[in-house]
């Protein structure tokens, strides 16, 4: 019930509104709200990390990842 009572609020405070640079810029809000948010692509991280860092990254994967003994399977 407040989020109603806030956009009435919000409705009653616009239609008092003298001032057009507000209202556009209430405009630019809204739409600015209403555009969709573009999905991540894995493309938008490429560049991020160096090859230094890569490589330090997989050092790091390697030696912390648990080592399998075939015999253990036996």
């Amino acid at each position: 019930m407040v989020r109603e009572s806030r956009k009435i609020q919000l409705i009653e405070d616009v239609l008092k509104l003298q001032s057009d640079s507000t209202l556009t810029e209430l405009e630019k809000v809204i739409k600015k709200s209403k555009k969709k948010k573009k999905a991540s692509s894995i493309y938008d991280f490429v560049g991020v990390m160096s090859a230094k860092e890569i490589a330090q990254v997989k050092k790091a994967i390697a030696e912390s990842s648990e080592k399998i003994d075939p015999n253990d399977w036996r």
